[in-house]
Formats: structure tokens, C-alpha cells, sequence
């Protein structure tokens, strides 16, 4: 290999691997935040949740290395084209043709890795995971069920035991099983107990000295005793609730051939099970096609450099991704052939690759600067001229002046270019993650694009959440880190600037996104993700819920009587299809009555008990057999139940409530007796997470200081690990808060506190 491919290689493989960091990263930030805070603070051990980490690791990687490809290579030969480099080889005779050499190795080596993940990565870690939750679930299943705690982790199955004893389990058990296929059953039993087979990764409950109702329509009713009864219970989806889903994508081509044959001796479609055949090899070979359209475009690329190539790369990306879900749509849908459908987006980037290419080889440039108006912007607001772009070489005659106002305007608004950019690049690789994890329901006819367009609005708020302090981390570093390359720091401080002040615009922008952070949380977050969640249940085949409202679904009487319903309207003080269990002499086994109300609505005042029923039915059970007796049904029905508050003290989402509601639901909680450890973590949280910005901009400012003359790629990379660190700090110390460990007001401060204090260290460390 010779030395003119080494360089191209070496400057591809910079920018490519901090943008698979940062993709890889930004892909897996659910189950950092959500779940790896659950494992920790059940104790599972920190090597059992790093090696369920890395099971997800082939599901991010499948989507990130065609992009990071791409988005590496455009970077990297906008940079040679704008230094005129690419211009100076030419001069030597080195053609185009020749950097197809070590632009071609570095794709073969992207297709062969992404192959690899999609057909052999991807399935086997989807059975470590499966492996590894079960593991999880055999060692804590018996514990995480709670005496008189209504218990909802078992996939559609809630279990109420009133008694645990560690030498003969479960006494007096409750049990509702809605799982699909089957007749919504109740089960109550003397005991009961879970059963685990390690071998052949199974898991039971047992339960003994019961019985089994089950309704059917309109009078139909079944009561079965048993002495003994095994309910099989799928460890897939126990522990944790998400993960690597065993869907198509995430099959093997064997798996995907069986289910075809299957699928073909039932007269069902099989157009999915093709298509996901052919992706496994078409997203692969879109390294290739990239590779090509890549070396095109950036070569011709002389004018705006990384920056234009950055958004480039981020629009091609997307577009590429949105093409392949729609056209794999008309695929199933059988307008076009399946063959066609999922390698069409590789012929069309491939032909747009080749004429970008060609174009470049008769030295034709394009003109792919950023959008006009933005650029007129930034020079009306910078009095930019025309080859006077270095701060260092023509923006010191301002330094005479006591407001340096000049200066604020310059720093401002290169770290705003930069803050946007960083924004909009991390927004769009949510949108892509979310688009590809949503997308097999609507090309299913599950679910219909208005459907996903609907969920991606409402979770908006939410990726920005996530995005800004990131954003702000990036910009912080790559600003400072350019004006320390440029020597423009270094003419600051002769002119008697310190770094403090050169630095004040980028403090008070990240005060000002720490505003806007808590702006949103209180204002719009928590009713944006209840709209978003709301939207994805709808698209993955759950139950449209209200979302305006609170959703327990079931709970225990003052009388002892189980109430179960399908939600609470509190503006309207109404129940809707709720079910009342009552038991022989408050004895859990034995059902006296069960009575269902499609819908109750709440009379007198608000501490009152009345209630008025309306369309609904009764069933009495004898009580020396259990078998049903009377079958009555009503339209309308007196009755006393709990007052409308009782209803009301659920156990909502921390995300789905601002500040406010958040403290007053705590409030009542305490009233309550309950312990609220896990709510004020998640309160305190929401008070220390806007400050993030902040904290990681009094950190990257000294940082990007000292690391500026390695270039602004090196920033991007020092700001992922610490936006990696800081996230894992985050949900650490989130769970031993949870767990009891620290407090919840040191729990949710720490990474602040710890970050804050390293900061403070690099500022009086630095030379400013």
C-alpha cells in the first residue's frame, strides 16, 4: 500500500470512527437511560448488565457503519478538497480513479463488518440476550413478587398474593391472565409459587388448590377447580422490558426461510420475510454504493468543506433510509417486485454516486454551501467580508473597545453554527432509529406513515431533550478548539483577553439552553410524551389509550374487594370498563361476586363514595362450590365504592408529569404513607438535568483549550466519551438513589457535582 492511500485511509478513518461513536451512541441512549438505571438498582451485577449492553451493540451497528461510512468520507474529501489537496494531486497526475483504490478498500471493509453484523451478530446476540434475561429472571423472579403489591412484570399476567413464606411460597394468590390467543381468566389458588427449567430456559407458575373463571359472551361462564395448574410464562419479554425484539430483522436466514415455508403451508404472505432476505444484503452493500457517491460528492466539494459535508452526509443518510422503508412498502404491497423494492435506493445512489463522480473527474465543482439565507445571516450579523473569515487577521481593531461587543457577535455565533449543526445531525439520527424501529407496522398495514409522522411530532421534545446538552457539549469544544487551532486565542490573550471572557458567550448560550431545557420539561414535555407514547401504542398494536389521564388498572378496596379497569378520566370523575371482584368473608380464593360497568361516573362530592353505573352486569357465586348462581344485567346501578381520589392516587410516569404535577403527586403520596424514594429522584432530576448544559460547557471550554490543536474532530470525539461518561454517571447514581444508597437530592446532583468539580480544576489549571 502506498503512501498517497495510507493518508486518504488515515483521514477517512477519523472522522468515520467518531461518527460510528457518536451514532452507536445516540442509538443505544434508550436503554441507558431507561433500563441500565433499573438493572443497577435491582443489583443485578455490573458484568451481567455490561454483557446485556453489548447485545445491543450489532443492533446499533447494522444502521450506524453505512453512515458513518458515508458521513467520514465526505468530511474527510470536502477538507482535501477545500485545502486544494485534492487539486495538488492532480497536478501530480493522480487522478480521481486513483483515490477509488483506498476509498474502495475502507468500503469493502464496511460491507464485510455489516454483513457480518446483519447475518451472524445480529441473530446471536439476540439469543444472548434472551440467554442473559432469563438468567436475570431465574435468579430474582420468586423475589420480585411483593405480599399485597398488585405485580405486572409477567407479560400479560398481574399477580396479588396477600402472603409470602420462604419455606412454602406463595398464600392466597390472585391472578388475572389476558394473554392473547386465549379467554381472559381469573385464578384464585391456596398457594403458588414460580418454577424455573433452566435446561430448557422455561418458566411456570405453579398454582394449587384453586380455581379457574373464565367469561365468555353475553351469559357464558366456566368455573374449573384444580388441584394443581402450570401456567408457561415466555421469558422473552420479563426482564428488562425492552431490548433486542424478535422481529424478522433480527432473524437469521435460516429462521427467515422457515417462516417463509410456514407462512407459504397457511396461504399467508411471505413479501416480509423476503424483503428482510434481501435487506440483509442490500444495507451491507450500501457501503459500497456510498463509498462511491461519497468520493464524488466530496471531491467536487471546494467550497464550504466539513460543514457542508456534515449536512450533506446527514440528508443523504436520511433520504437513503427513507427511500429503502418506502419502497420496501410498495414491495409488500406488491406494486413492485420484491427484488426491486429493497435494492432500488442502491441503484439510485449508486447512478446519482457515478454522475457526482464523473462530474468530478472533468474537474466540474459544486456549489454545496449551506443554505444562502443562513449564511447572509451570519455575515450581516458578523459584518463578515469577503476573504476576511480569520478573527486572528482582521477582528482585532475592536479590541480597543470596552464592550468587545464585536467579539461576543464572532464567538456567539460560531458556536451557534456550530450548536445547529450538532443539533440537527443528532436529531435526524433519532428520527432515522426511530423511523427503522416503526416502520415494518406501517409497511405490515398495521399502521398507516400519518400514523409515524404523528408519533415523530410529539416525540420531538423528547430528542431534544436528550440532543441540547449534547449539542452544547460539541459546540463548546469545536468553537474553542478553532479559535486555539487559528492562533485567534492566542491573539486574544496578547490583546489581554482572557479565556474567561472570550469564553463568556458560550456561557451565557448554554444558560440560555439550561432556560430552554427547563422551559420544555415544564411546559410541553410530559404531555408530548404521553401524546408519543400514546401514538406508538397504536402503531405496535397496543390499545389507543386517553392520554389525558391516569392508568392503574387495578388495586385493592378498603373492604377487600380487586378493582380492575381500563382507565380513570379525573376531569370527568369517571371509570371506564371497570371490574369488581368480591370475596367469601374477605377470603382471597373464594369469589362472591364479580360485577363489570362499561362506564361509572362519580356523584356527590369529591370525598363521597357514590357512584352511579350504567350498562353493566352482575354474577353471584355459590359458597360452598364457587360455581356462578345469578347472572343480572343493568343499565343503570347505584353504588358505593372508594371516593373519585382514591382512583386518582396513581402511580404515573415521572416523564409524563412536569415539576409541578410531579411535587404535588408526591405530596399526596406521602400523605399516604407510601415511600416516594424512586418519585423525588425523579423529581430532583428534573431540576439538575438543564444544568447539564451548563456543566458540560464550563468543562469542554478548558478542555477544547488544551486539545484545541488537534482539530475540531478530536473535540467531537473528547465530547462523545464525556457525554458517554456523563451518562453512565447519571444512571448510576440514579439507581443507588433509587436503591437507597444516597439520597435522592445527592442522586440526581452527583454527575453535576462531579463534572462541576472537574471543570472548576481545568479552569485553574489552563493557561488563559
Amino acid at each position: 500500500m502506498r503512501l498517497i492511500d495510507r493518508y486518504i485511509l488515515r483521514q477517512v478513518a477519523i472522522p468515520g470512527a467518531l461518527a460510528l461513536l457518536v451514532f452507536t451512541f445516540l442509538l443505544i441512549i434508550p436503554f441507558l437511560v431507561e433500563q441500565a438505571e433499573e438493572l443497577i438498582a435491582k443489583d443485578v451485577p455490573t458484568l451481567t448488565i455490561l454483557s446485556l449492553f453489548t447485545t445491543l451493540l450489532p443492533q446499533a451497528l447494522g444502521v450506524a457503519i453505512p453512515m458513518a461510512l458515508l458521513l467520514g468520507l465526505l468530511m474527510a474529501l470536502g477538507r482535501l478538497s477545500v485545502d486544494r489537496e485534492i487539486v495538488a494531486l492532480q497536478s501530480c497526475g493522480i487522478s480521481l480513479w486513483r483515490l477509488l483504490k483506498p476509498v474502495s478498500i475502507i468500503s469493502v471493509a464496511a460491507f464485510g463488518i455489516t454483513l457480518y453484523v446483519l447475518l451472524v451478530a445480529l441473530p446471536n446476540s439476540n439469543q444472548r440476550f434472551r440467554e442473559i434475561s432469563f438468567n436475570i429472571l431465574a435468579e430474582r423472579a420468586e423475589g420480585e413478587v411483593k405480599p399485597r403489591v398488585f405485580f405486572d412484570q409477567f407479560p400479560d399476567l398481574v399477580i396479588y398474593v396477600r402472603e409470602i413464606s420462604s419455606s412454602s411460597g406463595w398464600k392466597d394468590v390472585f391472578l388475572a391472565d389476558n394473554r392473547p390467543g386465549q379467554s381472559e381468566s381469573i385464578y384464585t389458588a391456596q398457594s403458588g409459587r414460580v418454577a424455573i427449567n433452566r435446561e430448557e430456559e422455561t418458566v411456570a407458575l405453579i398454582l394449587e388448590d384453586g380455581r379457574r373463571h373464565t367469561a365468555g359472551k353475553e351469559q357464558d361462564y366456566e368455573v374449573y377447580e384444580f388441584d394443581s395448574l402450570f401456567l408457561s410464562v415466555s421469558p422473552d419479554r420479563i426482564f428488562p422490558s425492552s431490548g433486542p425484539s424478535r422481529s424478522e430483522r433480527e432473524m437469521s436466514i435460516g429462521e427467515l426461510n422457515m417462516r417463509i415455508v410456514e407462512r407459504e403451508n397457511l396461504g399467508l404472505s411471505t413479501e416480509s420475510a423476503l424483503i428482510e432476505i434481501h435487506k440483509k444484503f442490500s444495507i451491507p452493500f450500501a457501503c459500497l454504493v456510498l463509498g462511491l457517491a461519497g468520493l464524488g460528492l466530496g471531491a467536487s466539494n471546494r467550497r464550504e468543506g466539513r460543514l457542508s459535508s456534515f449536512v450533506i452526509g446527514i440528508v443523504v443518510i436520511f433520504f437513503y433510509y427513507a427511500m429503502l422503508e418506502a419502497s420496501s412498502s410498495l414491495g409488500k404491497g406488491q406494486i413492485i417486485p420484491i427484488w426491486l423494492s429493497v435494492w432500488l435506493p442502491n441503484i439510485f445512489f449508486g447512478g446519482l454516486g457515478a454522475w457526482f463522480f464523473k462530474k468530478s473527474l472533468r474537474g466540474s465543482e459544486l456549489n454545496l454551501r449551506l443554505p444562502s439565507w443562513i449564511n447572509q445571516i451570519f455575515k450581516a450579523l458578523t459584518n463578515k467580508k469577503p476573504g476576511k473569515a480569520s478573527l486572528a487577521s482582521s477582528r482585532f481593531s475592536f479590541a480597543r473597545l470596552p464592550l468587545l461587543g464585536l467579539l461576543d457577535r464572532y464567538v456567539t455565533l460560531t458556536y451557534l453554527k456550530m450548536f445547529l449543526l450538532s443539533a440537527c445531525g443528532l436529531l435526524t439520527v433519532f428520527y432515522i432509529s426511530t423511523f427503522l424501529d416503526l416502520s415494518d407496522e406501517v409497511t405490515r398495514g398495521e399502521a398507516t406513515w400519518t400514523m409515524l409522522i404523528g408519533h415523530l411530532r410529539y416525540a420531538t421534545p423528547q430528542y431534544i431533550y436528550y440532543v441540547v446538552p449534547i449539542a452544547v457539549l460539541l459546540a463548546s469544544l469545536i468553537t474553542v478548539g478553532l479559535l486555539t487551532r487559528n492562533s485567534e486565542m492566542v491573539v486574544m490573550k496578547a490583546c489581554g483577553i482572557s479565556l474567561y471572557r472570550a469564553s463568556l458567550p458560550i456561557l451565557i448560550s448554554a444558560i440560555a439552553a439550561a432556560a430552554v431545557l427547563a422551559l420544555l420539561q415544564e411546559s410541553i414535555l410530559g404531555s408530548w410524551n404521553r401524546q408519543a407514547e400514546a401514538a406508538r401504542n397504536v402503531i405496535s398494536g397496543g390499545s389507543p389509550q386517553t392520554i389525558d389521564v391516569l392508568n392503574r388498572r387495578w388495586s385493592i378496596g378498603n373492604d377487600g374487594q380487586i378493582y380492575h379497569y381500563s382507565r380513570f378520566e379525573p376531569q370527568d370523575q369517571q371509570l371506564h370498563g371497570l371490574s369488581i371482584y368480591r370475596f367469601q368473608k374477605n377470603d382471597l380464593t373464594q369469589i362472591a361476586s364479580r360485577t363489570y360497568i362499561e362506564r361509572a361516573s362519580h356523584t356527590g362530592q369529591p370525598d363521597a363514595s357514590k357512584w352511579q353505573a350504567q350498562s353493566g352486569w352482575t354474577r353471584d357465586f355459590d359458597e360452598t362450590n364457587g360455581n356462578a348462581v345469578t347472572f343480572t344485567s343493568f343499565e343503570t346501578l347505584d353504588l358505593d365504592l372508594e371516593p373519585a381520589s382514591y382512583f386518582s392516587d396513581q402511580s404515573p410516569v415521572p416523564d409524563f408529569m412536569n415539576y409541578s404535577e410531579l411535587r404535588t403527586y408526591i405530596e399526596s403520596l406521602k400523605q399516604s404513607g407510601f415511600d416516594v424514594t424512586s418519585q423525588m429522584v425523579a423529581l430532583y432530576r428534573k431540576l439538575s438535568f438543564p444544568m447539564t448544559t451548563l456543566i458540560m460547557t464550563l468543562i469542554a471550554v478548558p478542555f477544547a483549550v488544551t486539545v484545541g490543536r488537534r482539530g475540531a474532530l478530536y473535540g467531537v470525539g473528547a465530547g462523545i466519551t464525556l457525554a458517554i461518561i456523563y451518562w453512565g454517571a447519571m444512571s448510576i447514581s440514579a439507581a443507588l438513589g433509587t436503591g437507597g444508597a444516597l439520597t435522592p437530592l445527592l442522586a440526581a446532583w452527583t454527575p453535576n457535582i462531579l463534572f462541576g468539580a472537574a471543570a472548576v480544576y481545568l479552569f485553574f489549571t489552563v493557561r488563559t
